[in-house]
């Protein structure tokens, strides 16, 4: 059985110290939170660090849920295990309480935290396509204070985040918009595993019609995907099977998977379109309240 290389080990009681830890051991140390990535990639020797920060201590500073009337906030220590449970978070995104119920096992979820899903920056990882969909925005503190980041900017490429040496994401931010749902559909070989291919939609009515959509993809390619065309293409559409099956088109079309044990990309290419149409029907029914 493999082990991780040698490594030293701090434990941070705040934010400020662990970013003052991380300023002073610069890119030999790597936060740490639940560890169910990071410590199977050091292992398998995919990563190496001299350090390691635990930040389990900083639970109560950045672990929490709050509900602002055009936002939630959400702590980056926050457990799989709140997001799933939270009533309230899933009343304003249905998609959390989807995607949670498919993340990994209880010993993960009970350990596990949404910043270090997001930071991990997994292609396949649920939460990211989940954030994507969402359009959230992530907030990263430094010695020289906070900056917010979209999802898009967070993302810079497998496994590479915005975070800097010395920087923790501490929050992330969902903009709330009326009359809006969220669906989120994933097929894995087993349960709890990694997605072959997961999507995550929400969408927002007025007047019977689409005023905004969004769709997220996992598992198709090097990056979480977020799909602007789905977008442009459903604003002012009447929800139908018709404009579901175009979306579901370009979602096929616009990804890059790769064959592998878990399928071709041909079928992948397929997954994404039917769960795109699912992941968007779902949202669609939720708004109107066909569907608890």
């Amino acid at each position: 059985m493999q082990v991780p290389a040698p490594f030293e080990y701090e434990r941070a009681g705040s934010v400020d110290e662990a970013i003052g830890v991380l300023d002073r051991l610069g890119d030999t140390a790597r936060l740490i939170a639940g560890g169910h990535s990071l410590l199977p990639m050091m292992k398998l020797r995919l990563a190496n660090f001299e350090y390691l920060v635990d930040i389990n201590d900083l639970a109560d500073e950045l672990g929490f849920i709050v509900f602002e009337p055009d936002r939630v906030r959400i702590g980056a220590m926050t457990r799989h295990r709140e997001l799933l449970e939270s009533a309230e978070l899933a009343r304003a995104f249905p998609i959390f309480q989807d995607a949670e119920k498919v993340i990994a096992d209880p010993v993960v979820r009970n350990r596990g935290t949404l910043g270090g899903s997001l930071c991990q920056a997994d292609p396949s990882e649920d939460l990211s396509a989940v954030c994507t969909t969402l359009g959230a925005s992530c907030v990263i503190r430094g010695r020289d204070g906070e900056r917010v980041v979209t999802m898009e900017e967070f993302h810079r490429g497998p496994y590479e985040t915005a975070v800097g040496d010395a920087e923790i994401l501490t929050e992330v931010r969902f903009p709330v918009h009326p009359s809006g749902s969220s669906a989120y559909e994933k097929v894995e070989r087993r349960a709890g595993d990694w997605a072959v291919v997961s999507a995550g939609a929400a969408v927002w009515l007025e007047g019977g019609v689409i005023s905004d959509a969004r769709v997220g993809l996992a598992a198709v390619g090097p990056n979480t995907t977020g799909l602007p065309e789905i977008s442009q293409t459903l604003r002012g559409a009447t929800p139908s099977e018709e404009a579901y099956a175009r979306a579901g088109d370009i979602a096929a079309r616009s990804c890059d998977p790769a064959s592998d044990h878990r399928g071709s990309a041909e079928y992948k290419r397929h997954l994404a379109k039917e769960l795109t149409v699912r992941a968007l029907r779902r949202s669609v029914a939720r708004v109107n309240g066909e569907e608890d």
